[in-house]
């Protein structure tokens, strides 16, 4: 295999499918790239934004771009896990004798969008779980295996508290990236005005099958790690614990929980998608900076006395960045 070729097609493709997108989405090239970075590296996304921002817009306007099965999950609060993972129903043949028969629900899907996720209760929260860690349904003792590549997309408001479940933490931490999705510019507001209110709404082109996806994601797991950039990733996830040696004054003041493996884990992997689009094929510790924010801020457990100084998750990885240099 010629890697350089490889990294250059991965450029490419990567580029072609973030220009489709943006045929729809008016900006966003950070939610975008946010998105795409989740999806090369095998992990999931959760977009938190006020209402109209496009977040649910982006995640269909990315499976129109690929040819994958999608379904979107509308999230309420009476909606029950048997809704999302599918259950056994009672069926009878010709001969009158009656058996259980699966019968799948949407998370049976390559692309599936939780659409205002926090609006449903924690049980029915909880049945993302198996899925998104294991790839897997457990339904009566029997395991069903979803079809690769499987991508969890979801979106939640987070300024309408009610009727609303806050995610739980072993949910939220098995998001790959949370992404803010930011209010529009004046420029980017005038853009989508002129977008939106003709005849003619553009559309994007279909990019890229499953097949390649999961390529691109076996290929991106081949770029290589330098043992300091390792270590650095791993400073990076320390510093967020209250408790350990390495963590900053700040963190210890306001943090009440750090960051779990995963969050280094985050940070590797969307290290090396960041690499191979600028055409490297080994991580440097820009790539670590860049993705330390939507890799660790819902990673982060904040106490009462930050929320009482308005402290922010992004205000105390600012703060490990500056400590670390990076």
């Amino acid at each position: 295999m010629d890697v350089e070729k490889e990294a250059a097609l991965f450029r490419e493709e990567f580029n072609r499918l973030r220009a489709e997108i943006g045929k729809v989405l008016v900006g966003g090239e950070t939610q975008i790239d946010g998105v795409l970075t989740c999806l090369f590296a095998g992990g999931h996304c959760l977009l938190e934004g006020v209402p109209g921002l496009g977040k649910t817009l982006l995640v269909r306007t990315l499976s129109e771009t690929l040819e994958l099965p999608f379904s979107r999950i509308q999230f309420t609060p009476d909606l029950m896990p048997a809704d999302i993972i599918g259950t056994n129903m009672i069926v009878e043949d010709e001969k009158g004798n009656r058996e259980f028969d699966f019968r799948p629900g949407p998370i049976f899907s390559n692309l599936v969008l939780a659409d205002e996720i926090n609006r449903a209760t924690p049980k029915t929260q909880s049945a993302l779980l198996e899925a998104m860690q294991e790839h897997t349904i457990s339904v009566a003792r029997t395991i069903h295996r979803l079809e690769e590549p499987f991508f969890v997309m979801a979106t939640q408001n987070p300024i309408e508290m009610e009727g609303t479940y806050p995610l739980p933490e072993a949910q939220l931490d098995r998001f790959f990236f949370k992404v803010l999705v930011a209010y529009p510019t004046r420029k980017e507001l005038a853009e989508i005005l002129e977008r939106t209110t003709k005849r003619d709404i553009p559309k994007g082109e279909k990019v890229m099958d499953g097949h390649t996806i999961r390529h691109w994601q076996a290929f991106v797991r081949d770029v290589a790690v330098a043992p300091q950039v390792t270590d650095r990733a791993v400073a990076m996830v320390l510093s967020t614990q209250p408790t350990a040696s390495e963590a900053t004054a700040m963190v210890r003041k306001y943090a009440r929980f750090g960051s779990s493996p995963r969050g280094a884990q985050a940070l590797i992997l969307a290290g090396k998608v960041n690499a191979l689009r600028e055409g490297r094929f080994n991580v440097s510790f820009a790539d670590l900076k860049q993705a330390a924010k939507p890799a660790l801020r819902h990673r982060i457990l904040l106490n009462f006395e930050a929320e009482a100084d308005g402290v922010t998750t992004d205000n105390l990885i600012d703060d490990i960045l500056t400590t670390l240099g990076a």
